[in-house]
Protein backbone atom coordinates (compact mmCIF):
# COMPACT_ATOMS: atom_id res chain seq x y z
CA UNK A 1 0.00 0.00 0.00
CA UNK A 2 1.45 3.37 -1.05
CA UNK A 3 0.28 6.35 1.00
CA UNK A 4 0.38 9.83 -0.56
CA UNK A 5 -0.51 13.11 1.10
CA UNK A 6 -3.04 15.58 -0.31
CA UNK A 7 -0.45 17.84 -1.93
CA UNK A 8 1.37 14.88 -3.51
CA UNK A 9 4.65 16.00 -1.98
CA UNK A 10 5.10 12.81 0.07
CA UNK A 11 4.66 9.15 -0.85
CA UNK A 12 5.63 6.24 1.36
CA UNK A 13 4.91 2.53 1.77
CA UNK A 14 4.23 1.63 5.43
CA UNK A 15 4.51 -1.98 6.51
CA UNK A 16 0.79 -1.81 7.33
CA UNK A 17 -2.04 0.54 8.19
CA UNK A 18 -3.87 0.24 11.51
CA UNK A 19 -7.36 1.73 11.95
CA UNK A 20 -8.32 1.29 15.62
CA UNK A 21 -11.93 1.88 16.62
CA UNK A 22 -11.27 2.29 20.34
CA UNK A 23 -8.56 3.41 22.72
CA UNK A 24 -7.92 -0.22 23.67
CA UNK A 25 -7.43 -1.14 20.02
CA UNK A 26 -5.08 1.82 19.62
CA UNK A 27 -3.00 0.64 22.59
CA UNK A 28 -2.89 -2.87 21.15
CA UNK A 29 -1.77 -1.54 17.76
CA UNK A 30 1.11 0.38 19.35
CA UNK A 31 2.19 -2.60 21.46
CA UNK A 32 2.08 -4.89 18.41
CA UNK A 33 4.23 -2.48 16.38
CA UNK A 34 6.80 -2.22 19.18
CA UNK A 35 6.98 -6.02 19.58
CA UNK A 36 7.69 -6.30 15.85
CA UNK A 37 10.34 -3.57 15.96
CA UNK A 38 8.41 -1.02 13.91
CA UNK A 39 8.14 2.72 14.37
CA UNK A 40 4.66 4.27 14.50
CA UNK A 41 3.34 7.43 12.86
CA UNK A 42 -0.20 8.75 12.83
CA UNK A 43 -2.06 10.10 9.82
CA UNK A 44 -5.20 12.24 9.90
CA UNK A 45 -6.42 14.15 6.87
CA UNK A 46 -3.05 13.98 5.12
CA UNK A 47 -3.00 17.75 4.64
CA UNK A 48 0.54 18.33 5.90
CA UNK A 49 2.82 19.37 3.06
CA UNK A 50 5.78 18.16 5.15
CA UNK A 51 6.46 14.42 5.67
CA UNK A 52 5.09 14.51 9.21
CA UNK A 53 3.03 11.31 8.83
CA UNK A 54 5.47 9.42 6.64
CA UNK A 55 6.77 6.07 7.89
CA UNK A 56 7.98 2.75 6.58
CA UNK A 57 6.80 1.26 9.85
CA UNK A 58 3.20 1.16 11.05
CA UNK A 59 0.91 3.99 10.04
CA UNK A 60 -2.07 4.56 12.33
CA UNK A 61 -5.22 6.20 11.02
CA UNK A 62 -7.45 7.66 13.75
CA UNK A 63 -10.58 8.32 11.65
CA UNK A 64 -12.62 5.81 13.69
CA UNK A 65 -11.69 7.56 16.96
CA UNK A 66 -14.09 10.39 16.24
CA UNK A 67 -16.68 10.27 19.03
CA UNK A 68 -17.89 13.11 21.21
CA UNK A 69 -17.08 11.99 24.77
CA UNK A 70 -18.39 14.77 26.98
CA UNK A 71 -19.30 18.44 27.24
CA UNK A 72 -18.73 20.25 30.54
CA UNK A 73 -20.27 23.73 30.57
CA UNK A 74 -19.39 26.68 32.75
CA UNK A 75 -22.76 28.33 33.55
CA UNK A 76 -21.11 31.66 34.33
CA UNK A 77 -19.12 32.13 31.10
CA UNK A 78 -20.98 29.88 28.68
CA UNK A 79 -17.65 28.29 27.75
CA UNK A 80 -17.41 24.50 27.65
CA UNK A 81 -14.72 21.85 27.87
CA UNK A 82 -15.44 19.51 24.97
CA UNK A 83 -13.64 16.16 24.83
CA UNK A 84 -13.55 14.36 21.48
CA UNK A 85 -11.73 11.47 19.87
CA UNK A 86 -8.44 12.72 18.45
CA UNK A 87 -9.35 11.48 14.97
CA UNK A 88 -12.46 13.66 14.68
CA UNK A 89 -12.17 15.92 11.63
CA UNK A 90 -12.53 19.65 12.19
CA UNK A 91 -15.58 19.74 9.91
CA UNK A 92 -17.35 17.25 12.20
CA UNK A 93 -16.17 19.10 15.31
CA UNK A 94 -17.64 22.34 13.98
CA UNK A 95 -21.00 20.63 13.44
CA UNK A 96 -20.92 19.01 16.89
CA UNK A 97 -20.21 22.35 18.53
CA UNK A 98 -22.78 24.29 16.49
CA UNK A 99 -25.51 21.82 17.45
CA UNK A 100 -24.82 22.73 21.09
CA UNK A 101 -24.60 26.49 20.60
CA UNK A 102 -20.80 26.44 20.78
CA UNK A 103 -17.88 27.23 18.50
CA UNK A 104 -14.10 27.37 18.26
CA UNK A 105 -12.40 30.59 19.34
CA UNK A 106 -10.44 30.61 16.08
CA UNK A 107 -9.88 28.30 13.12
CA UNK A 108 -7.67 27.92 10.09
CA UNK A 109 -8.93 28.21 6.55
CA UNK A 110 -9.69 24.52 5.89
CA UNK A 111 -11.54 21.96 7.99
CA UNK A 112 -10.36 18.66 6.50
CA UNK A 113 -7.70 17.93 9.15
CA UNK A 114 -8.16 15.73 12.18
CA UNK A 115 -8.18 17.42 15.58
CA UNK A 116 -4.93 15.65 16.51
CA UNK A 117 -3.22 16.56 13.26
CA UNK A 118 -4.31 20.19 13.38
CA UNK A 119 -3.03 20.84 16.89
CA UNK A 120 0.11 18.73 16.51
CA UNK A 121 1.33 20.66 13.47
CA UNK A 122 0.47 24.13 14.79
CA UNK A 123 -2.58 24.95 12.67
CA UNK A 124 -3.63 28.57 13.17
CA UNK A 125 -6.05 31.13 11.85
CA UNK A 126 -5.72 34.88 11.86
CA UNK A 127 -6.51 37.61 14.38
CA UNK A 128 -4.33 39.74 16.65
CA UNK A 129 -6.15 38.56 19.79
CA UNK A 130 -6.92 34.92 19.01
CA UNK A 131 -4.30 32.17 19.07
CA UNK A 132 -3.92 28.96 17.12
CA UNK A 133 -5.73 25.70 17.78
CA UNK A 134 -3.16 24.42 20.28
CA UNK A 135 -3.85 27.40 22.55
CA UNK A 136 -7.45 26.15 22.89
CA UNK A 137 -6.46 22.69 24.18
CA UNK A 138 -7.08 22.08 27.90
CA UNK A 139 -6.33 18.34 28.26
CA UNK A 140 -5.39 15.31 26.21
CA UNK A 141 -4.66 11.60 26.54
CA UNK A 142 -1.51 10.11 25.07
CA UNK A 143 -0.80 6.47 24.23
CA UNK A 144 2.87 5.78 24.94
CA UNK A 145 5.22 3.17 23.43
CA UNK A 146 4.15 0.65 26.08
CA UNK A 147 0.50 1.10 25.08
CA UNK A 148 -0.36 2.79 28.36
CA UNK A 149 -2.73 5.78 28.26
CA UNK A 150 -1.68 8.91 30.15
CA UNK A 151 -3.85 11.95 30.79
CA UNK A 152 -2.04 15.30 30.63
CA UNK A 153 -3.29 18.78 31.56
CA UNK A 154 -1.69 22.11 32.49
CA UNK A 155 -1.59 20.92 36.12
CA UNK A 156 -1.27 17.14 35.68
CA UNK A 157 1.79 15.91 33.76
CA UNK A 158 2.37 19.50 32.67
CA UNK A 159 5.48 18.89 30.57
CA UNK A 160 3.86 16.02 28.67
CA UNK A 161 0.85 18.26 28.05
CA UNK A 162 2.99 21.04 26.61
CA UNK A 163 5.06 18.70 24.44
CA UNK A 164 2.02 16.80 23.17
CA UNK A 165 -0.42 19.58 22.31
CA UNK A 166 1.99 20.77 19.63
CA UNK A 167 4.79 18.34 18.93
CA UNK A 168 4.21 16.39 15.69
CA UNK A 169 3.06 13.36 17.67
CA UNK A 170 6.62 12.73 18.85
CA UNK A 171 5.64 11.93 22.45
CA UNK A 172 2.96 9.37 21.62
CA UNK A 173 -0.38 8.94 19.89
CA UNK A 174 -3.17 11.28 20.99
CA UNK A 175 -6.39 9.40 21.68
CA UNK A 176 -8.62 12.19 23.04
CA UNK A 177 -8.36 15.97 23.07
CA UNK A 178 -10.25 18.40 25.32
CA UNK A 179 -10.84 21.81 23.79
CA UNK A 180 -12.26 24.95 25.39
CA UNK A 181 -15.19 25.99 23.21
CA UNK A 182 -16.95 29.35 23.42
CA UNK A 183 -20.56 30.39 22.89
CA UNK A 184 -21.34 30.35 19.18
CA UNK A 185 -20.84 33.64 17.37
CA UNK A 186 -21.22 35.03 13.87
CA UNK A 187 -18.68 36.91 11.82
CA UNK A 188 -19.51 40.04 9.90
CA UNK A 189 -17.26 39.67 6.87
CA UNK A 190 -16.05 42.32 4.44
CA UNK A 191 -14.10 41.07 1.42
CA UNK A 192 -12.64 43.59 -1.01
CA UNK A 193 -9.82 43.77 -3.57
CA UNK A 194 -7.34 46.53 -2.63
CA UNK A 195 -4.11 47.85 -4.14
CA UNK A 196 -1.10 46.44 -2.31
CA UNK A 197 0.24 49.93 -1.55
CA UNK A 198 -2.92 50.75 0.36
CA UNK A 199 -2.69 47.52 2.36
CA UNK A 200 0.96 47.94 3.28
CA UNK A 201 0.48 51.56 4.34
CA UNK A 202 -2.24 50.58 6.83
CA UNK A 203 -1.53 46.92 7.59
CA UNK A 204 -0.85 47.40 11.31
CA UNK A 205 -4.06 49.41 11.75
CA UNK A 206 -6.01 46.77 9.83
CA UNK A 207 -4.68 44.07 12.14
CA UNK A 208 -5.50 46.10 15.25
CA UNK A 209 -8.93 47.32 14.16
CA UNK A 210 -10.39 43.99 13.01
CA UNK A 211 -10.95 40.82 15.00
CA UNK A 212 -9.62 38.78 12.09
CA UNK A 213 -7.72 40.21 9.11
CA UNK A 214 -5.85 38.56 6.25
CA UNK A 215 -5.12 39.14 2.60
CA UNK A 216 -4.22 37.17 -0.52
CA UNK A 217 -1.67 38.91 -2.75
CA UNK A 218 -1.07 37.74 -6.31
CA UNK A 219 2.69 38.33 -6.75
CA UNK A 220 2.50 39.11 -10.47
CA UNK A 221 0.15 42.02 -9.67
CA UNK A 222 -0.10 45.00 -7.34
CA UNK A 223 -3.46 43.90 -5.97
CA UNK A 224 -4.74 41.65 -3.18
CA UNK A 225 -8.03 40.36 -1.83
CA UNK A 226 -8.55 41.63 1.74
CA UNK A 227 -10.72 39.83 4.28
CA UNK A 228 -11.85 41.71 7.40
CA UNK A 229 -14.01 39.91 9.95
CA UNK A 230 -15.66 41.20 13.12
CA UNK A 231 -17.28 38.98 15.75
CA UNK A 232 -20.97 39.66 16.39
CA UNK A 233 -23.76 38.05 18.39
CA UNK A 234 -25.85 35.68 16.26
CA UNK A 235 -28.90 37.94 16.43
CA UNK A 236 -27.07 41.07 15.26
CA UNK A 237 -27.38 42.28 11.66
CA UNK A 238 -30.78 40.56 11.51
CA UNK A 239 -32.72 43.68 10.59
CA UNK A 240 -31.88 43.87 6.89
CA UNK A 241 -34.63 44.00 4.28
CA UNK A 242 -34.26 40.31 3.41
CA UNK A 243 -34.20 39.19 7.05
CA UNK A 244 -31.99 36.54 8.56
CA UNK A 245 -33.32 33.56 6.57
CA UNK A 246 -33.22 35.43 3.29
CA UNK A 247 -29.71 36.67 4.00
CA UNK A 248 -28.50 33.14 4.76
CA UNK A 249 -30.10 31.75 1.57
CA UNK A 250 -28.50 34.53 -0.47
CA UNK A 251 -25.23 33.91 1.33
CA UNK A 252 -25.39 30.21 0.51
CA UNK A 253 -25.93 30.98 -3.17
CA UNK A 254 -23.06 33.47 -3.15
CA UNK A 255 -20.82 31.01 -1.33
CA UNK A 256 -21.49 28.40 -4.00
CA UNK A 257 -20.73 30.92 -6.75
CA UNK A 258 -17.56 32.23 -5.09
CA UNK A 259 -16.09 29.03 -3.70
CA UNK A 260 -17.23 26.33 -6.11
CA UNK A 261 -17.58 28.16 -9.43
CA UNK A 262 -15.09 31.03 -9.19
CA UNK A 263 -12.59 30.26 -6.42
CA UNK A 264 -12.25 26.57 -7.33
CA UNK A 265 -13.58 26.03 -10.85
CA UNK A 266 -12.29 29.22 -12.47
CA UNK A 267 -9.11 29.22 -10.41
CA UNK A 268 -8.23 25.72 -11.62
CA UNK A 269 -8.73 26.87 -15.21
CA UNK A 270 -6.63 30.02 -14.77
CA UNK A 271 -3.80 28.04 -13.19
CA UNK A 272 -3.80 25.58 -16.08
CA UNK A 273 -3.65 28.48 -18.52
CA UNK A 274 -0.80 30.11 -16.58
CA UNK A 275 1.07 26.80 -16.62
CA UNK A 276 0.77 26.47 -20.38
CA UNK A 277 1.22 30.17 -21.19
CA UNK A 278 3.33 31.91 -18.50
CA UNK A 279 3.01 35.33 -20.12
CA UNK A 280 -0.68 35.35 -19.18
CA UNK A 281 -0.02 35.09 -15.42
CA UNK A 282 -0.16 38.87 -14.61
CA UNK A 283 -3.43 39.30 -16.48
CA UNK A 284 -4.88 36.20 -14.84
CA UNK A 285 -3.85 37.53 -11.43
CA UNK A 286 -5.71 40.75 -12.14
CA UNK A 287 -8.72 38.69 -13.20
CA UNK A 288 -8.56 36.70 -9.97
CA UNK A 289 -8.69 39.83 -7.79
CA UNK A 290 -11.48 41.39 -9.85
CA UNK A 291 -13.66 38.36 -10.62
CA UNK A 292 -15.05 38.36 -7.09
CA UNK A 293 -16.71 41.68 -6.45
CA UNK A 294 -16.65 43.19 -2.97
CA UNK A 295 -19.13 41.60 -0.62
CA UNK A 296 -20.37 41.98 2.94
CA UNK A 297 -22.23 39.25 4.75
CA UNK A 298 -22.84 37.67 8.16
CA UNK A 299 -22.61 33.94 8.82
CA UNK A 300 -21.66 31.48 11.59
CA UNK A 301 -17.97 31.85 12.38
CA UNK A 302 -16.88 28.41 11.19
CA UNK A 303 -18.55 29.00 7.81
CA UNK A 304 -16.51 32.17 7.35
CA UNK A 305 -13.22 30.85 8.73
CA UNK A 306 -13.19 27.67 6.62
CA UNK A 307 -13.37 27.42 2.84
CA UNK A 308 -13.24 24.61 0.33
CA UNK A 309 -9.84 24.62 -1.36
CA UNK A 310 -9.89 21.98 -4.06
CA UNK A 311 -7.19 23.38 -6.36
CA UNK A 312 -4.05 21.43 -5.47
CA UNK A 313 -0.89 23.36 -4.56
CA UNK A 314 2.39 23.25 -2.63
CA UNK A 315 3.08 25.58 0.28
CA UNK A 316 5.85 26.97 2.47
CA UNK A 317 4.79 29.17 5.38
CA UNK A 318 6.93 31.07 7.86
CA UNK A 319 6.01 32.91 11.04
CA UNK A 320 7.94 36.18 11.24
CA UNK A 321 7.91 39.09 13.71
CA UNK A 322 4.86 41.17 12.84
CA UNK A 323 6.94 44.33 12.61
CA UNK A 324 8.88 42.83 9.66
CA UNK A 325 5.90 42.01 7.44
CA UNK A 326 6.15 45.03 5.11
CA UNK A 327 9.91 44.57 4.67
CA UNK A 328 9.58 40.86 3.89
CA UNK A 329 6.75 41.32 1.40
CA UNK A 330 8.80 44.04 -0.30
CA UNK A 331 11.72 41.65 -0.72
CA UNK A 332 9.46 38.93 -2.10
CA UNK A 333 8.01 41.41 -4.61
CA UNK A 334 11.50 42.54 -5.66
CA UNK A 335 12.60 38.94 -6.22
CA UNK A 336 9.48 38.19 -8.28
CA UNK A 337 10.14 41.24 -10.50
CA UNK A 338 13.81 40.42 -11.04
CA UNK A 339 13.31 36.70 -11.58
CA UNK A 340 10.14 36.80 -13.65
CA UNK A 341 9.08 33.59 -11.91
CA UNK A 342 5.70 32.27 -13.01
CA UNK A 343 3.57 32.40 -9.83
CA UNK A 344 -0.18 32.29 -10.46
CA UNK A 345 -0.99 31.31 -6.85
CA UNK A 346 -1.45 33.97 -4.17
CA UNK A 347 0.72 34.73 -1.16
CA UNK A 348 -1.42 34.38 1.98
CA UNK A 349 -0.73 36.77 4.87
CA UNK A 350 -2.24 36.26 8.33
CA UNK A 351 -1.58 37.42 11.88
CA UNK A 352 -1.52 36.04 15.44
CA UNK A 353 -0.82 37.17 19.00
CA UNK A 354 2.11 35.98 21.06
CA UNK A 355 1.40 32.76 22.97
CA UNK A 356 3.17 30.44 25.41
CA UNK A 357 2.85 27.03 23.72
CA UNK A 358 6.37 25.58 23.74
CA UNK A 359 6.67 24.91 20.00
CA UNK A 360 4.12 27.40 18.72
CA UNK A 361 5.40 29.45 15.81
CA UNK A 362 3.95 32.46 17.67
CA UNK A 363 5.72 31.65 20.94
CA UNK A 364 6.65 34.86 22.73
CA UNK A 365 6.10 37.32 19.88
CA UNK A 366 3.40 39.03 17.85
CA UNK A 367 3.44 37.23 14.56
CA UNK A 368 2.73 37.60 10.87
CA UNK A 369 2.41 34.44 8.80
CA UNK A 370 3.48 34.58 5.17
CA UNK A 371 2.64 31.55 3.05
CA UNK A 372 4.10 31.20 -0.43
CA UNK A 373 2.12 28.81 -2.58
CA UNK A 374 2.55 27.33 -6.03
CA UNK A 375 0.18 25.43 -8.29
CA UNK A 376 1.12 21.75 -8.13
CA UNK A 377 1.73 21.40 -11.89
CA UNK A 378 4.34 24.17 -11.81
CA UNK A 379 7.88 23.92 -10.37
CA UNK A 380 8.12 25.35 -6.87
CA UNK A 381 11.77 24.78 -5.90
CA UNK A 382 13.30 28.04 -7.15
CA UNK A 383 10.49 30.12 -5.64
CA UNK A 384 10.67 28.46 -2.23
CA UNK A 385 14.48 28.49 -2.22
CA UNK A 386 14.41 32.24 -2.83
CA UNK A 387 11.71 32.93 -0.22
CA UNK A 388 13.20 30.91 2.63
CA UNK A 389 16.35 33.06 3.17
CA UNK A 390 14.14 36.16 3.19
CA UNK A 391 12.10 34.61 6.00
CA UNK A 392 15.04 33.28 8.01
CA UNK A 393 16.89 36.61 7.81
CA UNK A 394 14.28 38.05 10.20
CA UNK A 395 14.17 35.02 12.49
CA UNK A 396 11.36 33.22 10.70
CA UNK A 397 9.96 29.98 12.10
CA UNK A 398 8.68 27.43 9.56
CA UNK A 399 5.21 26.00 9.93
CA UNK A 400 5.70 22.47 11.27
CA UNK A 401 3.30 20.98 8.72
CA UNK A 402 4.53 22.76 5.59
CA UNK A 403 7.55 22.60 3.31
CA UNK A 404 10.88 23.95 4.56
CA UNK A 405 14.54 22.96 4.88
CA UNK A 406 15.29 23.97 8.48
CA UNK A 407 16.89 21.55 10.92
CA UNK A 408 17.26 21.17 14.68
CA UNK A 409 20.33 23.41 14.81
CA UNK A 410 18.46 26.35 13.27
CA UNK A 411 15.28 25.73 15.23
CA UNK A 412 17.15 25.60 18.53
CA UNK A 413 17.88 29.28 18.03
CA UNK A 414 14.19 30.05 17.49
CA UNK A 415 12.54 28.12 20.32
CA UNK A 416 13.63 28.81 23.88
CA UNK A 417 11.67 25.80 25.16
CA UNK A 418 13.02 23.32 22.61
CA UNK A 419 15.41 21.80 25.22
CA UNK A 420 12.40 21.20 27.50
CA UNK A 421 10.55 19.58 24.63
CA UNK A 422 13.51 17.31 23.83
CA UNK A 423 13.84 16.27 27.47
CA UNK A 424 10.12 15.47 27.70
CA UNK A 425 10.16 13.61 24.41
CA UNK A 426 13.12 11.51 25.50
CA UNK A 427 11.33 10.54 28.71
CA UNK A 428 8.05 9.74 26.95
CA UNK A 429 9.56 7.82 24.03
CA UNK A 430 13.13 6.75 24.88
CA UNK A 431 13.27 4.21 22.06
CA UNK A 432 12.15 6.58 19.29
CA UNK A 433 9.02 4.56 18.50
CA UNK A 434 7.15 7.67 17.35
CA UNK A 435 10.02 9.14 15.32
CA UNK A 436 10.52 9.41 11.58
CA UNK A 437 13.17 11.16 9.45
CA UNK A 438 11.27 14.44 9.60
CA UNK A 439 11.00 14.54 13.41
CA UNK A 440 14.69 13.60 13.64
CA UNK A 441 15.59 16.49 11.34
CA UNK A 442 13.62 19.16 13.17
CA UNK A 443 14.02 17.93 16.76
CA UNK A 444 17.33 16.07 16.62
CA UNK A 445 17.89 12.40 17.24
Amino acid sequence: MIWTNWARTVSVTPVRLEQPASEDELSDAVRRAVREGHQVRVVGGGHSFAPAAATEGVQVNLDRLNALHRVERDPDTGHALVTVGAGMRLRQLNRVLAERGLGMQNLGDIDQQSVAGAISTGTHGTGARFGGLATQVRALTVVGPDGEVTRATPTERHDLFEASRLGLGATGVLSTVTIEAVPAFDLYAVEEPWPMDRILESVHDLVADNDHFEFLWFPATHRALTMRNMRVEPEQHAGSSVGRRGRRLAGAARTFLDEEVLSNGLFEVTNRIATAFPATTPALGELATRALTARRYTAPAHEVFCTNRRVRFREMEYAIPRAAVVEVLGELAAWRRSSGENIPFPVEVRFAPADDVWLSTAYGRETAYIAVQQYWRLPHARYFEAAEPIFTAVGGRPHWGKMHTRDAEYLAGQYRRLPDFRRTRAAADPGGVFANPYTERVFGA
